[in-house]
């Protein structure tokens, strides 16, 4: 399947599904406008297993952490109750559910109608995405791109929230991964729209780490901007990852520079939102590269 598409099949699939229009995607009270400039994800990883070592163990310092995020002057902030290190697979039984929702809730629970940015929901697990947004969770973060549960999807065009689709090849490697990526997004999408969520309401997220090598990480950070053939708005998930890792040889701890060298030439080859842990450094590599990129100078 992904061998056989083609810029321009893929051109024809848009305008049939979508439109050309990128538009505008509305997350609470919170537009964003792609194109203006780049949006910033700041990550609330309530699992003290996560990878990047910045898993919180208590609710407090959690909803502290999203506070001084939205301080900062994050867009949004993406909370999550399970580890995504690398090796680790998909868990939906009943033990697991349980344990991210006592993870998650708390944080949610405390931060819902007060905090200033809208809230998104880490998670592939139907019960974990509906109790989130019956809580004030405004997004849903699949990092499965539906293909662990797509009853996601209606639930997302029921309750009229943005899901982020992530293309993930942990459990099919690809040799090929810029056409693996292509039509697992466009299954994704595809399913996404089948189910009735608007097309304005879909972000992609090409999956940086998951399923991939190192070479094929840097070969999508080269050809990021292929992804714009899809017509929806790219998130671009670097951050602390094994990209950088290996690459130089550094701990998750000491990837700073690494992650802003990412996200500035992912903003120059086409990111219209970051999701990152170091929020306030990241912001300024976002402003600066906005006023090269798209001349975009903050007011």
């Amino acid at each position: 399947m992904a061998n056989r598409m083609t810029k321009a099949s893929l051109l024809e699939w848009r305008r049939v599904r979508g439109g050309d229009a990128i538009g505008v995607t509305c997350c609470g009270k919170t537009a964003f406008r792609w194109g203006e400039r780049t949006y910033v994800m700041g990550i609330v990883n309530v699992s003290p297993d996560s990878f990047s070592g910045d898993g919180i163990d208590s609710a407090e310092e959690a909803v502290a952490q999203a506070h001084r995020f939205a301080d900062d002057g994050v867009d949004i902030v993406d909370i999550g109750g399970e580890s995504t290190r690398p090796g680790t697979a998909p868990r939906s039984t009943e033990e697991s559910i349980k344990q991210e929702l006592s993870r998650v809730m708390p944080v949610l629970k405390k931060l819902a109608g007060k905090i200033k940015v809208p809230l998104s929901i880490d998670t592939y697990k139907y019960e974990v995405a509906r109790q989130a947004l019956d809580t004030g969770a405004q997004m849903i973060n699949d990092i499965w791109g539906l293909r662990q549960d797509t009853r996601l999807a209606r639930l997302v065009a029921e309750r009229n929230v943005p899901i982020l689709l992530m293309a993930n090849h942990r459990e099919e490697p690809h040799r090929h991964i810029m056409p693996a990526i292509l039509a697992d997004l466009k299954w994704s999408i595809d399913t996404a729209l089948d189910a009735g969520v608007p097309w304005n309401n879909i972000i992609i997220d090409p999956g940086i780490g998951f399923g991939k090598t190192v070479a094929q990480n840097l070969e999508i950070m080269r050809r990021l901007g292929e992804l714009k053939v899809l017509g929806r708005p790219v998130l671009l998930a670097t951050s602390r990852k094994s990209i950088i890792g290996f690459t130089l040889e550094l701990p998750p701890d000491q990837r700073l520079e690494g992650t802003a060298a990412t996200i500035a030439i992912g903003i120059a080859n086409g990111a219209d939102m970051v999701r990152v842990h170091d929020v306030p450094e990241m912001l300024r590599v976002c402003r600066m590269s906005d006023a090269i990129i798209r001349g975009h100078m903050k007011q």
